[in-house]
């Protein structure tokens, strides 16, 4: 009778081995069916981005349109503090992830609007319905047969597909900047590219005008790639960040030994008081 092995398996595998790498990160991999968010390298494995950047992209790019991305509101959700919250934002913003612009509310009180790009410098896609969650697609009726019909003249080829609109204040002058000078006609895919700088300066207090009459001025005769020229200006000559304002003074506060009123940040005795007491103590 021949020997048993218990080493050997029951049967022989049909799928091939992948050999592991010696050394370095092994991947399990599971294939996600539900609640997933599709990341490219181009985020994942940014060269410049930081690592705190790169996530805090990733969990704005998994959240659902209308949420709420304030730095309070993501300081609040993570650990990092107001600060790298903050960095991290700007960021994403000076690479094109994010755009933040300001908008005027009809109560009159401005709003900054935010929008996420999950890959700088490309035109979105328009979105296909989703079916009903948990409900299979009704199968088409099929049509009665008919009667063959008499051919029709070809149809007129259909033009090409309208693009998305551009909106918000830094895609608008940029889109408008071949009406001051027409050899700055812009492709409405350097309009996307181009409205991070745009807005930029107009986050540092840049009135439009300002930023038209910068990016219009003095033209070179053999201009060939506008859109060249107008990243570089808009790298080169960004404003410097507005001044802190300064801090607010102390309020009023009424002295508990004189009744004067003096400022200062707790009620207490005022200056004068303190100093006489602090000479009776000596």
């Amino acid at each position: 009778m021949a020997p048993t092995h218990l080493s050997a398996p029951s049967r022989a595998s049909s799928a091939p081995r992948r050999t592991a790498p010696r050394s370095g990160v092994l991947h399990v991999n599971v294939r996600h069916t539900t609640r997933y968010t599709v990341v490219g390298n181009h985020l994942a494995q940014h060269e410049k981005l930081s690592l705190m950047a790169i996530g805090l992209a990733v969990h704005i790019q998994s959240l659902p349109d209308g949420a709420c991305i304030a730095i309070k509101a993501l300081a609040a959700r993570f650990p990092e503090g107001e600060i790298c919250v903050a960095a991290a934002l700007r960021e994403l913003e000076a690479h094109g992830y994010l755009a933040r612009t300001k908008e005027r509310l009809p109560n009159g009180r401005l709003a900054t609007r935010t929008v996420s790009y999950n890959r700088p410098g490309h035109l979105p896609l328009e979105p296909e319905p989703d079916p009903e969650p948990g409900r299979r697609p009704e199968p088409e009726a099929q049509p009665e047969p008919q009667p063959a019909p008499r051919p029709s003249p070809a149809p007129k080829p259909a033009g090409p597909a309208a693009p998305p609109a551009l909106r918000g204040p830094a895609a608008s002058l940029l889109a408008g900047l071949h009406l001051r000078e027409p050899r700055l006609l812009l492709s409405e895919r350097d309009v996307h590219r181009l409205a991070p700088g745009v807005t930029a300066w107009l986050d540092r207090g840049a009135h439009p005008d300002a930023v038209c009459r910068t990016l219009t001025a003095s033209l070179p005769d053999d201009l060939k790639h506008p859109a060249g020229l107008l990243a570089h200006r808009l790298a080169a000559l960004l404003p410097p960040p507005l001044p802190a304002k300064p801090p607010a003074p102390d309020p009023l506060q009424n002295c508990d030994r004189c009744d004067r009123a003096f400022r200062g940040p707790e009620p207490g005795a005022c200056p004068g008081c303190r100093s006489t007491h602090e000479e009776c103590a000596a």
